[in-house]
């Protein structure tokens, strides 16, 4: 999905300046703008899942629902 967005950002750029019209350069400007960030976004969440450890959720006294609390004295 990045490798595509980042492909769809790179032709943007080409058609950006490639027109003659200023609307058509604005759109493609934009557009290419919005894929750049798009595309950082993409990879920089790439590299944080390749780096992270699973979630463990750790209790060592799980609760219980039929547990009677310890008396208080």
């Amino acid at each position: 999905m990045r490798w595509a967005l980042l492909v769809a950002t790179l032709l943007s750029w080409v058609l950006c300046f490639t027109r003659q019209g200023a609307g058509a350069m604005a759109m493609w400007l934009f557009a290419g703008i919005v894929g750049a960030i798009g595309t950082v976004l993409a990879f920089v969440q790439a590299r944080i899942d390749a780096g992270a450890s699973p979630e463990i959720i750790f209790e060592p006294h799980p609760p219980h629902a039929d547990h009677d609390p310890a008396p208080r004295p």
